[in-house]
């Protein structure tokens, strides 16, 4: 484990030591109410804020929405023709508004120029000890359900313009505002769901697929043991996509985050367990502003089944935008997906799947082999892509995953090269360890196309441990094949 890994494990086991026990606020009750309606009308108890942020001030509250008060609606220039956003803070230790929020403020704005953007403030509840806080999502959520309520009831608001986004804590107050809520809200967009009280709780506690017409989640910082982690790791939508396998996010590494806080200063100290967290924010804001640069997420039974690159499909649905433009499409079943992105916004990469047969003349097998590839395109290039293939044997098939964050085009020559073992081998000094490849199959996730490529030198290319890069190109058959199909 590298001394950057030992960091991150020590400050997020402090952090889910902090949230593994819970309480229940002692001053205020947390049950969800009974059958009665009744609740939901009287508007006295609300301790929830509602800022309508503007354009031109998003990080500020200069109109507050209250519940039963219709002149503010008029005051704060509430558009009831047009969608409304409902933007859901986290668990917060300063009791102040992060930046991210005025940052999805302008995103969302910047889409959508004449929508209703709302800002919860529930701070003085989220800014307790983390049980406390969680506990508090229900009480929190109550006041939401009422809020949505209210604008239906009293405006005639049409539910089908609502959407709720929520992060961490504010993911579980949306969804349980959406069980509440005398109608369902159109979508509820989870960002990251807290993990710690939240892994097993049931689905009127915790967001679920029923609290919303179409609920769809991102996952980004799910390490760790269930009910440990910091973000939830089981599903809890209709689609849930994790990022990277939902674990770490590159660009979260210690040297990052210390580089942050040495050009940012120490304000940023707390990204260096919140930086995969937040991520989800990022990636969610990426897909808002950069409509040409979305991310495809592709559905898989697992993040090992998908590093192989045997989830590239975009048939019967199987691959949707990421984000904001995500496919909605509800199923019985909670459709998981996922994708590789890069370290900073634009985050879209670019997915191949490469699938190589191995000749030898003896019967060998490799483990843990480092590779390095090259792609070549019509646009550009992406050279010295880095891997570990688990194995190489003979006569076998081995399938793979590449990105690039470089978009090349058209693929048409691709390079392979076997790296030498860093550790020392007696088998490395004697024999010169090699295997034939006549040809690569590579699907594009992107475009979706399937190309042949074969030795540019010959019907082999020698695969040569410690030796030169090997060149394929597009096959002539291949060629012949697209020029039929026309």
């Amino acid at each position: 484990m590298g001394r950057e890994h030992i960091w991150l494990l020590i400050v997020s086991i402090y952090l889910v030591k902090t949230c593994a026990t819970f309480s229940t606020p002692a001053e205020e009750t947390s049950t969800i109410p009974s059958n009665s309606t009744d609740w939901l009308v009287d508007y006295s108890d609300i301790k929830t804020k509602f800022s309508l942020r503007t354009a031109e001030e998003p990080d500020d509250d200069t109109c507050y929405l209250v519940p039963g008060q219709l002149d503010t609606i008029s005051q704060c220039q509430f558009n009831t023709d047009v969608k409304t956003f409902v933007i859901i803070h986290g668990w917060t230790v300063t009791g102040l508004f992060e930046s991210w929020v005025s940052k999805l403020v302008v995103a969302l704005y910047e889409r959508e120029p004449a929508a209703n953007i709302i800002v919860v403030d529930w701070l003085n509840r989220a800014q307790q000890h983390y049980p406390t806080s969680a506990a508090y999502t229900k009480l929190v959520g109550q006041d939401v359900a009422k809020f949505i309520n209210w604008i239906e009831t009293g405006l005639n608001y049409p539910w089908e313009k609502i959407h709720l986004l929520g992060y961490s804590l504010g993911a579980h107050v949306a969804g349980i505002a959406g069980f509440l809520a005398n109608n369902k809200v159109y979508r509820i967009t989870g960002l990251d769901p807290a993990g710690p009280g939240f892994e097993h709780a049931d689905a009127q506690s915790s967001l679920s697929p029923d609290d919303a017409s179409f609920v769809d989640v991102l996952h980004t910082n799910t390490r760790g043991s269930p009910g440990r982690s910091i973000g939830i790791q089981r599903p809890v939508g209709h689609v849930d996509i994790y990022p990277n396998g939902g674990t770490f996010q590159p660009g979260c590494d210690l040297q990052s985050t210390i580089k942050m806080i040495a050009t940012s200063g120490f304000y940023y100290m707390d990204q260096i367990v919140k930086c995969s967290h937040e991520r989800s924010i990022h990636l969610f804001i990426d897909s808002l502003v950069n409509e040409e640069q979305q991310s495809l997420a592709y559905r898989c039974n697992s993040k090992e089944t998908f590093n192989q690159g045997l989830c590239l499909s975009c048939r019967k649905n199987r691959c949707t935008k990421m984000g904001y433009d995500v496919k909605k499409v509800r199923s019985r079943r909670s459709a998981s997906m996922y994708l590789k992105t890069r370290g900073a916004m634009p985050y879209k990469v670019f997915h191949y799947q490469v699938k190589v047969h191995f000749f030898n003349e003896r019967n060998v097998t490799f483990k843990d082999e480092p590779l390095k590839v090259s792609l070549i395109g019509v646009l550009d290039k992406k050279e010295d892509i880095s891997l570990v293939l688990p194995v190489m044997r003979t006569n076998t098939t081995a399938s793979f995953l590449l990105t690039s964050d470089v978009d090349i085009g058209e693929l048409r020559e691709v390079k392979l090269q076997w790296e030498k073992d860093s550790v020392f081998s007696f088998s490395n000094w004697w024999s010169q360890h090699q295997f034939n490849i006549r040809r690569l199959r590579i699907k594009s996730g992107e475009t979706q196309a399937k190309v042949v490529f074969t030795a540019k030198d010959g019907e082999f290319a020698h695969l040569v441990r410690g030796g030169e890069y090997v060149s394929f190109v597009r096959s002539k058959e291949d060629h012949a094949n697209r020029k039929q199909e026309r």
